[in-house]
């Protein structure tokens, strides 16, 4: 079971309640995260950690990793996410079937945050590899 609060601070703030981890939400102040940005965030966190786990699991060295999201919503309220799209760019010595099937395994199995949402929105997932020029030997 997980148990997080919140406590409201004012015009439409919130802020981790003590006990529970830090983070802060608000509705549209530039440069804060909105609880829209905070999904994205766990999608693309959630789907990342995935990738990296499959791939070290496999013994695959990453040396690095950049991931991008894109989200598309609906124009009316609720506004929801109908459309998403996260991109993984990638630095490591590894074939584009691994990577595929590392993203494959996040999407059908592992990413919780994406297996929580709602199954009509899209999800498209695309990579870049650029190969580790200095392997340590």
């Amino acid at each position: 079971m997980t148990s997080l609060s919140l406590d409201w601070t004012g015009d439409l703030t919130f802020k981790s309640s003590v006990g529970s981890p830090a983070i802060e939400l608000h509705s549209s102040t530039p440069g804060l995260t909105s609880p829209t940005q905070a999904l994205a965030y766990a999608v693309m966190a959630c789907m990342g950690m995935d990738v990296v786990h499959v791939l070290q699991k496999a013994r695959h060295e990453l040396k690095a990793m950049h991931v991008r999201f894109d989200g598309e919503r609906m124009a009316d309220h609720p506004r929801r996410f109908v459309a998403m799209k996260v991109h993984f760019e990638l630095t490591a010595n590894v074939t584009p079937h691994v990577v595929e099937r590392a993203i494959q395994l996040s999407k059908d199995k592992y990413c919780s945050v994406w297996n929580t949402l709602r199954q009509d929105i899209e999800l498209r997932t695309t990579f870049t590899i650029t190969p580790d020029t200095n392997p340590e030997p």
